[in-house]
């Protein structure tokens, strides 16, 4: 289906609402033990990473300072193009602090491989990464590192939980994929 032929429509269900919530607990039950008595920086990659961000906050026990930052690589394709572009910046200063990505779905890797070459120039103390979603099968920076992990999934088109296509299915409760695209 093209882009200007997107109706709303439901797509499959993939994970559950139920299944996202009790893995983004766990996942922040890990970043509590990691940071405690730690203030940390979390950093929203927006705009997909944003209902994962807000739902990850609320678990979290540790003091957190929020940030956005929005880069992309997708545009209105369904594949990284490869070319990341900065298109919000952080408004505070990071060094000496403890900075943890926030990150909806690494699939290449390369948005995020680029975001942390940018983030590492401004000196932070530490520098994660948490990810909703990966997909090894796409995985392009094969040295990227991710320290926490929601779900491994196959190299498929999701939506859903934040995720899009051409702005559409964000805000799905759950995580759906979409077959004819």
């Amino acid at each position: 289906m093209s882009k200007s032929e997107v109706k709303y429509y439901e797509p499959p269900v993939y994970l559950s609402e139920p299944e996202i919530k009790a893995r983004v607990r766990e996942l922040a039950d890990r970043i509590n033990r990691d940071y405690e008595g730690k203030e940390v920086t979390a950093i929203c990659t927006l705009k997909g990473s944003v209902v994962f961000y807000t739902d990850l906050l609320k678990f979290l026990k540790v003091p957190v300072v929020c940030e956005f930052l929005g880069m992309s690589s997708y545009g209105n394709h369904t594949t990284s193009t490869g070319e990341v572009k900065v298109t919000l910046d952080l408004t505070e200063p990071l060094i000496g602090k403890h900075v943890i990505i926030i990150e909806d779905i690494v699939d290449s890797g390369l948005t995020l491989s680029y975001m942390l070459e940018y983030l590492r120039v401004k000196k932070p103390s530490s520098l994660k990464t948490a990810a909703l979603l990966f997909k090894p099968e796409a995985l392009k920076a094969k040295d990227l590192k991710i320290d926490y992990i929601g779900f491994e999934i196959p190299n498929k088109f999701v939506v859903g939980y934040g995720l899009d296509y051409a702005e559409k299915f964000r805000g799905l409760p759950y995580i759906g994929v979409i077959e004819a695209y």
